[in-house]
């Protein structure tokens, strides 16, 4: 007999379609998690993270039902749309998690941040800053003669343009939410 003479993967309709089917490209996905309201749930749903190195960038808990003792933990996270799936599975072993959803494939969610911005400056940087806050409708909520605390609720985009424009008017500190999101409409 003699062996058959099948380049590897050069069809893509092929049934001996070898090629690797893995993407490079980095995406961002935000997943929401029900979790039973219990010690050591929230260490066990980061061990998972960050014992297979994957990144967070952002995490809010909060209890959402008292009655049943249920939070929701928000995390966006980048990857590989493998590593994607990859983490949606792995969390969705873990006992205490009753749902997981990928926001980002279910549909557009919306997406919220709370951040305070401390802007140190004098003069024209100070009549500057208040006029950008303005734009951005952020609130001011504490005032001194040399400094604001500013308050801002948005998209992360809209956060991080704020923070962008208040680099050289003097920002001196920043304290972030982290991103709480649902899914728009009726689902």
């Amino acid at each position: 007999m003699s062996a058959l003479n099948i380049k590897k993967g050069s069809n893509k309709h092929s049934a001996y379609n070898l090629r690797p089917t893995f993407s490079d490209l980095q995406e961002r996905h935000t997943l929401a998690l029900v979790v039973e309201n219990e010690p050591g749930v929230l260490a066990r749903v980061i061990g998972l993270f960050s014992g297979r190195g994957y990144n967070i960038e952002s995490l809010t808990v909060a209890e959402v039902d008292q009655a049943d003792h249920l939070s929701r933990i928000t995390i966006v996270t980048t990857g590989t749309p493998q590593v994607i799936e990859q983490i949606k599975t792995q969390l969705g072993r873990i006992v205490p998690v009753r749902e997981v959803h990928d926001l980002t494939v279910e549909g557009k969610p919306v997406e919220r941040e709370l951040a305070i911005f401390k802007v140190v400056g004098e003069g024209d940087k100070r009549v500057e800053a208040l006029r950008l806050a303005d734009i951005f409708r952020a609130n001011v909520v504490d005032s001194t003669l040399s400094s604001f605390v500013f308050e801002i609720t948005g998209s992360p985009d809209k956060i991080d343009a704020f923070a962008d424009l208040m680099r050289p008017l003097g920002l001196a500190e920043v304290a972030r939410t982290g991103v709480a999101a649902l899914l728009r409409g009726d689902s």
